[in-house]
C-alpha cells in the first residue's frame, strides 16, 4: 500500500537523521559526490524519428541527465540478417564479428544516437544484451520449447556480437552513411540485462536448481573478453544489472532472487551452480562496479519489501555487504562499486492498476536521490523513464493489457509535465527537528540538489541556493533565510539551519544563465 502523508514524512525525517548522523562523522568526500545521474528512455532514444530523440536527448540534458543509458539488443540486428538468403550467406561470409555483416541501416538508430549523445557533451552507456537470433541460443528440449526464445544463448555467438559492437564504436569505426565520418567512441558498457529474470534469460531453474547464474557467468566472461580485443580493457564496464525481486517458484522463467543469484554466479559458500571452474581458469570477475536495479512497486525508497531475499534502495546497502563477503572466495573484489541503473515509479493517473499517486512519485525522486547520496558506495542513479508509453491501443481501452506499458515517465504520454519533473531537476527534502538547545530556535534539515546546473568543473566557482521560508500563520509572503548554501561540483548541497518558525520552506537558485531562476518543491517545517 502507499504512504500515507504521515508515514511519508516519518520516512523522510528517519532518511535526513541518517544524512545528518552520516555528515557529523564523515567528511562530504564520503558521500556520493561523484555520483552520475543517468536516465533510461529506449522508447525515445531509440525506436522513435530523429526529431524525437533529439529532442528528449535536449530535455534531458536540460533536467542535469550525465549519461543515457540505452539497451543495443542483440535481435535488433541478428534478425535481420535472417530476413533473406542473400542476407544471411553475406553475414556468414564476412563473419558475425564483422560490424560490416550486418545491414548498415540497422545500425543507423545506434549511430546516430552516439553523434547527438556526443554533440551535446553527455555520456552513453550500451547495456548489450539478449535474447538473440535463433542461431545464438541452443535448441531445448521439448518440453521447453516456448522458451526457446531466450534458451541458453550461446557465449561464443555473443562473444562474436559483442566484437562486432565494440569494434563499430571504438571511436576510429567509418559509417557507410551519414556522411561516412569516424562514429563516436563509447566508453561505458554492461553485459546483459536482468540475467536472474526469465524475461531476459531462461532457464532460470531446472529441476529445482539454478541455472541462470552459471549461463550468465559464461555470457559476462565472453562479452568483457569481446570489449577487451576490440580496444574497450579500460572503460567502464559493469556486471550485473540484476532485478531486485523473486518468486517462490522455480521453473525456466521464475525470476530468482537476487541474493540467490549472486551467491551462485559467485560460487560462494554452498552452491549448486555449475561450471564454477571457470574462475580458476580465468580469474575473479573484472568489473568497475556492480549493476542493480533497485525497484520497488509503491513503497517509498526507503521502506525495504517483505520478501527477505529482494534487495531495493531501502536495503541497498546489503548488496554490498552480499558482495563483499564473496569476495573471501577470490572471485570478485571487495569494495567494488554499486550502481543504480534503473530505477522509477509508475503513476495513478494514468495507469488505473498500478502505481503511486503523482505528488508521491515527486516525493519519493527527491527521497531516492537523498538515498543514494548518503551511500557513499553508490556511484550512479538511474531515473526510468522520461516520458510516459502510449498504451497498448490493441486492447480494450481501460483494460490491464491496454496499461501494459511503463508510466513511470516524469512528463505524461501527452508531454505533459507531472510534478515529478521539477523533483527531478531540483529534488529538495526538508525535516524540523528539535529546537537548538541553546537559543531555542526551530532547526530544519535541508538537503537537495540543483540537477539541472551544468557540474562545475574542478577548481571552478560553485553555485548557491538561497532558502525561503512563509509562515504558516500568513502573516508574510516568502523571506529569504540563512546564508546562500553552497552547492558541491555535482549541485548537492545538505545543512541543518535555523527557522523561523513553522511553515513552508523551499530553495530557489538564480543566475545569469537559462533558467535564471528555479524554485524547488515547498516543503512544510
Amino acid at each position: 500500500m502507499p504512504l500515507t502523508p504521515r508515514t511519508l514524512l516519518r520516512a523522510t525525517l528517519a532518511c535526513l537523521a541518517l544524512c545528518a548522523a552520516f555528515s557529523s562523522t564523515a567528511s562530504p568526500a564520503a558521500a556520493s559526490e561523484n555520483q552520475l545521474s543517468m536516465m533510461m528512455d529506449d522508447d525515445l532514444l531509440v525506436y522513435r524519428n530523429d526529431d524525437t530523440r533529439d529532442a528528449a536527448l535536449r530535455r534531458m540534458k536540460g533536467l542535469g541527465v550525465d549519461t543515457v543509458r540505452v539497451t543495443l539488443l542483440w535481435s535488433v540486428l541478428g534478425d535481420e540478417v535472417l530476413k533473406t538468403k542473400k542476407r544471411y550467406d553475406r553475414f556468414k561470409r564476412l563473419g558475425a564479428e564483422n560490424p560490416r555483416a550486418y545491414p548498415s541501416a540497422v545500425w543507423d538508430r545506434y549511430d546516430r544516437l552516439t553523434k547527438a549523445v556526443d554533440t551535446l557533451g553527455m555520456g552513453l552507456y550500451f547495456n548489450v544484451t539478449g535474447p538473440g537470433p535463433a542461431f545464438a541460443h541452443t535448441k531445448p528440449p521439448k518440453k521447453y520449447k516456448k522458451d526457446a526464445k531466450w534458451w541458453r544463448p550461446k557465449p561464443r555467438e555473443f562473444y562474436k556480437f559483442v566484437q562486432a559492437v565494440g569494434k563499430r564504436y571504438s571511436g576510429t569505426f567509418r559509417d557507410e552513411n551519414d556522411g561516412r565520418g569516424r562514429l563516436a567512441r563509447v566508453s561505458f558498457w554492461s553485459i546483459w540485462n536482468e540475467p536472474n529474470q526469465g524475461g531476459w534469460l531462461r532457464p532460470q531453474w531446472l529441476g529445482g536448481k539454478p541455472v541462470s547464474p552459471e549461463i550468465y557467468r559464461d555470457l559476462y566472461a565472453f562479452g568483457r573478453r569481446a570489449l577487451v580485443s576490440t580496444g574497450h580493457g579500460n572503460d567502464t564496464i559493469l556486471v550485473g544489472e540484476t532485478a531486485p525481486r523473486s518468486v517462490s517458484r522455480k521453473t525456466t522463467t521464475s525470476a530468482m532472487g537476487v541474493r540467490t543469484f549472486v551467491s551462485e554466479f559467485l560460487c560462494g559458500p554452498g552452491h549448486r551452480s555449475a561450471g564454477c571452474s571457470r574462475f580458476k581458469k580465468d580469474g575473479p570477475v573484472v568489473a568497475t562496479a556492480f549493476a542493480h536495479h533497485p525497484y520497488t512497486r509503491t513503497l517509498a525508497p526507503s521502506v525495504p519489501e517483505k520478501d527477505p531475499n529482494s534487495i531495493t534502495l531501502a536495503n541497498l546497502s546489503e548488496l554490498g555487504t552480499l558482495l563483499d563477503g564473496l569476495a573471501a572466495t577470490g572471485n570478485i573484489r571487495s569494495g567494488m562499486p554499486i550502481m543504480s541503473t534503473e530505477f522509477g515509479y509508475e503513476t495513478a493517473p494514468p495507469d488505473p492498476f498500478a502505481g503511486v499517486s503523482l505528488q508521491q512519485q515527486a516525493d519519493y525522486i527527491a527521497q531516492s536521490e537523498a538515498l543514494t547520496y548518503l551511500n557513499p558506495r553508490v556511484a550512479a542513479h538511474t531515473q526510468f523513464l522520461l516520458r510516459d508509453v502510449l498504451p497498448v491501443k490493441r486492447f480494450k481501452t481501460g483494460s490491464r493489457p491496454y496499461w501494459g506499458t511503463y508510466q513511470s515517465g516524469l512528463f505524461d504520454a501527452q508531454d505533459r509535465a507531472k510534478p515529478a519533473a521539477t523533483a527531478y531537476a531540483f529534488p529538495f527534502l526538508a525535516a524540523p527537528g528539535a529546537p537548538d538547545p541553546a537559543t531555542g530556535q526551530p532547526k530544519t534539515t535541508v538537503f537537495g540538489q540543483i540537477r539541472f546546473r551544468d557540474n562545475v568543473p574542478p577548481g571552478g566557482t560553485p553555485d548557491t541556493v538561497q532558502l525561503q521560508f512563509k509562515p504558516a500563520d500568513g502573516s508574510s509572503d516568502w523571506i529569504p533565510f540563512n546564508a546562500p548554501l553552497a552547492t558541491s561540483r555535482l549541485g548537492y548541497f545538505f545543512a541543518s539551519v535555523d527557522t523561523p518558525g513553522r511553515g513552508l520552506v523551499r530553495a530557489v537558485w538564480k543566475g545569469a544563465q537559462i533558467p535564471f531562476n528555479f524554485t524547488s518543491a515547498e516543503k512544510p517545517v
